[in-house]
């Protein structure tokens, strides 16, 4: 696997090996999650225009 170095390596590579990304600018595409308690499906959409929303994904373990 290569060693990217920096960001203009990795925009190149992001370019050459996955068109189907998002590109700087291009809105999120809209999807659902449950809250919490896994209980109530929120919708990214429904945010849109009201307030901003950070996701992040990752492991807090």
């Amino acid at each position: 696997m290569e060693t990217i170095r920096n960001r203009k390596e990795a925009t190149a590579w992001k370019n050459r090996y996955d068109t189907r990304a998002p590109k700087a600018g291009d809105p999120a595409p809209d999807f659902s999650l449950y809250d919490i308690q896994g209980e109530n499906p929120l919708q990214l959409s429904s945010f849109q225009g009201n307030k901003p929303v950070a996701l992040i994904f990752g492991s807090f373990t």
